[in-house]
């Protein structure tokens, strides 16, 4: 037997025994005949096996396979055996690594071995298992605006087929003379005009549930359309036998159900219209920050200022922007000043000012003032660009609490279908005869409800995440909103995160007989090729001329080292200075003073003796205060770590209310500080500027990484606060309690109802109460359940800083 090939790209080969080792572990795989590693090109040709269990065996050698995330849209999808059942499909290719489907956000996000074939096979794979699926970036933006208008249409033609039956039928048990009325007019005839009208109900709008539910029948992998085929077709049908040959059934169950089976397909679409209609309020956060991209932009071209597409804008050209007009693409102001509303990215809704040199987002207003820029980012690397991304990686991620309803789905429909069978063998062996059996059947049918459970998770993230998107948070990963929720300690970094992160220079002193503007010049000259904040404040406050250096080494977390002259000069906190013997005594007063008034000491030794002490003082941001009375509101436990001298982290702590200040601390040491932390406190999160803290942000439970307007993709944080407000903090914690909060309870909601309603449809009540649920009111309840669902998602909406 022949086995296809599978192309693996490998990472961390170096020499054949990596190679070799490489190869070893393709085949210990299962089902892997035979493997050929490439050390040249850094690939392997695998006969047999799958992408999964290769990638495993590589990963645990520690060469892993290299992967790709692929997006496709999905049409078809209307509950959570759906979505099991193309996760499946998409997981069966030998390509192909995980695949995750969102039913809320018609999407599935598939993990595929890099260099593996095009979308083809995976859209192949999504239509053999009777869906429609096409790569992500072919679809218009208004597909779901038509969906809704589609079902719009079919719900409007199904009430004007089914009105007349409804009203008449259902009218005639209500009020006797409507049935005499209908009686003594039509007669026999009024059952063959329910036929007509009921079966053009069924065959056209209704039409849908059939195409797609019984060819998965016949597959045996039935899903919600497979239900309602089942049980409208088994009125319809049941109800046909009454009108054409009556003879063949007993007097007593010769009841017509035509007005059944149209109702209930006209109220299943309703449910639809609604749920697509609500799904698409759910995403609209997104849909609206792309819609902010205007169409063209106003171009320096040698001929003049053209007006060209936006699309065709390319990095160095020079656009001109009036007043009020967006911003086509992101770029740096070369000309004129202006205020800029930047609230679409940011959720400030104060316009900021912008001049020469200052940077502009795409997506975001002009104010009254006309701005030359410089493009510097278009197209997919624009921010606005960057954050429709991390949004729609967010909302197409599975959360832990998803594992639950992921096992009952998979056996739900099935157990649905053996549940009717079974009522309707029980209702004939001792039920009053085959109508309430066939009433009992068709109900439990049509009243099990897998879309509800499909719904309750993704569509409350897809409403939390774009709500928190358009208030400067980006959840990353979606999986971050359930982590978020289960922290109890919040610890920030100090500088740049709860401080302003530019510091200046506030106090200057000297060794007796010293001159504090003569050593600072010097410092100055030292810390000239530095980024630090630091620096640039003691490099700003020196003025004169400096004198020459030489041989600067950086001496990581404490300061640096030069020479000045024949003497070596020494910069740094007061750790580099107890590390290399020099004495502190002659300014020890002053360091006691500075540190407590929360000023960051930079003691500067020369020829291995103290020369001067300067304080640098960092301002707190105005908004911390704020932030941390939030968590604490919350119930929240706050810390603060910092590299700074543990009296300066202490005095800003103090100051800020904050409940534990930690500080001193090297980059390694705030992960050890975090680890001491939880094991205290429980899960902790970490606040950091996305840089310096990336280790601290990676290993928190969940990072939250301070970003800006321009520089929003920090990889090292779950959570990126767009505007760099701290206050964002308390507003992504609000987000994740109340997104986790609706999640649970659609949850309960989705299971409660057909925990509860199947029973109850299946004739439970019927013995002790003789109440037997009508398919209309299975069909009502079912359509309204999953609209339940999504508009308790929509209240998300309504989600306002924490």
């Amino acid at each position: 037997m022949t086995h296809p090939m599978l192309r693996v790209e490998i990472d961390g080969m170096t020499c054949a025994g990596c190679a070799g080792r490489a190869t070893r572990a393709i085949e210990s795989a299962p089902g892997v005949q035979s493997a050929s590693v490439n050390l040249a090109t850094a690939t392997a040709q695998v006969a047999g096996g799958d992408a999964t269990a290769i990638a495993q065996k590589l990963a645990e050698a520690g060469y892993p396979a290299r992967t790709e995330t692929r997006r496709l849209r999905l049409s078809g999808l209307h509950c959570a055996s759906c979505v099991a059942r193309v996760e499946d499909a998409l997981r069966a290719l030998p390509f192909v690594t995980d695949a995750s489907v969102n039913l809320a956000a018609e999407t599935a996000s598939v993990t595929v071995l890099r260099g593996a074939e095009d979308d083809g096979r995976l859209v192949a794979a999504v239509r053999s298992a009777g869906y429609e699926a096409a790569p992500a970036d072919s679809q218009p933006t208004e597909e779901r605006q038509d969906e809704a208008a589609s079902l719009r249409r079919d719900l409007l033609i199904a009430c004007a087929l089914t009105l007349p039956v409804f009203v008449l039928e259902m009218g005639g048990h209500v009020i006797p003379a409507v049935h005499e009325w209908t009686m003594t007019t039509l007669g026999p005839a009024w059952r063959w005009i329910q036929f007509v009208l009921a079966t053009l109900v069924l065959a056209g709008p209704g039409r849908r549930f059939f195409t797609t539910g019984l060819p998965l029948l016949w597959r045996r992998s039935p899903d919600m359309n497979s239900l309602v085929a089942l049980g409208t077709g088994a009125a319809w049908l049941y109800s046909t036998l009454v009108t054409v040959a009556p003879a063949v059934l007993p007097e007593a169950a010769r009841a017509v159900y035509f007005e059944a089976a149209a109702v209930i397909v006209t109220l299943i679409l309703l449910g639809r219209w609604l749920e697509a209609r609500a799904k698409g309020r759910a995403g609209a956060a997104i849909r609206a920050l792309m819609a902010r991209r205007p169409a063209v932009a106003r171009v320096r071209r040698p001929g003049g200022v053209e007006e060209v597409p936006a699309d065709t804008v390319a990095v160095g050209d020079i656009v001109e922007l009036r007043p009020g007009e967006t911003v086509p693409v992101d770029g740096e102001v070369i000309e004129g000043r202006s205020r800029i509303d930047e609230s679409m990215l940011t959720g400030e809704p104060a316009p900021v000012a912008r001049g020469e040199g200052d940077r502009v987002t795409g997506g975001t207003i002009n104010g009254t003032g006309a701005l030359a820029l410089r493009a510097t980012a278009v197209g997919a690397d624009t921010a606005l660009a960057r954050i429709a991304r991390m949004v729609e990686e967010a909302q197409a991620a599975r959360l832990p609490v998803e594992a639950l309803t992921d096992r009952v789905v998979r056996v739900f429909v099935p157990a649905v279908l053996v549940i009717a069978l079974v009522t309707v063998a029980v209702w004939l062996a001792v039920g009053p005869g085959v109508t309430h059996a066939l009433v009992a059947g068709v109900s439990v049918l049509i009243i099990a409800c897998p879309c509800a459970m499909g719904l309750a998770v993704p569509v409350s993230i897809l409403a939390g995440t774009g709500r928190a998107a358009e208030l400067g948070v980006l959840f990353r990963r979606g999986d971050a909103l359930q982590r978020l929720e289960g922290v109890r300690t919040i610890v920030f970094d100090k500088t740049g995160t709860l401080t302003e992160g530019a510091p200046t220079l506030v106090s200057r002193h000297a060794v007796s007989g010293g001159d504090p503007d003569e050593t600072l010049r010097a410092v100055a000259a030292a810390e000239a090729g530095s980024e630090h904040p630091i620096a640039r404040a003691l490099e700003a406050a020196s003025d004169g001329p400096r004198p020459a250096v030489s041989a600067v080494e950086s001496v990581t977390g404490r300061g640096l080292r030069a020479r000045v002259g024949g003497d070596e000069l020494l910069v740094g906190s007061p750790r580099l200075m107890e590390e290399s013997g020099i004495d502190l005594a002659p300014l020890a007063d002053a360091l006691e003073a500075v540190e407590a008034r929360a000023e960051t000491p930079v003691l500067v030794a020369r020829g291995g003796r103290l020369a001067a002490l300067y304080g640098v003082a960092d301002p707190v941001k105005p908004s911390a205060k704020e932030a941390i009375d939030a968590l604490h509101g919350a119930g929240l436990r706050v810390a603060l770590l910092s590299g700074d001298r543990p009296r300066v982290a202490e005095a800003v702590a103090r100051a800020l209310g904050v409940d534990e200040a930690r500080g001193g601390l090297l980059p390694a040491d705030k992960t050890e500080a975090l680890a001491d932390i939880a094991r205290e406190h429980g899960p902790v999160a970490f606040v950091g500027d996305g840089i310096n803290d990336a280790p601290a942000l990676a290993a928190a439970e969940v990072g939250l990484a301070i970003g800006t307007g321009t520089d929003i993709a920090i990889e090292a944080g779950d959570v990126v606060l767009v505007s760099g407000d701290v206050t964002g903090v308390a507003t992504a914690r609000e987000v994740s309690h109340r997104t986790m909060a609706n999640i649970r309870q659609n949850l309960v909601w989705a299971f409660g109802y057909n925990v509860v309603l199947i029973p109850v449809a299946a004739g439970v009540l019927y013995p002790a109460f003789g109440l037997l649920l009508s398919p209309m009111l299975a069909a009502g309840a079912m359509a309204l359940s999953s609209v339940f669902v999504v508009t308790n998602a929509l209240r998300l909406r309504g989600l306002s800083r924490g």
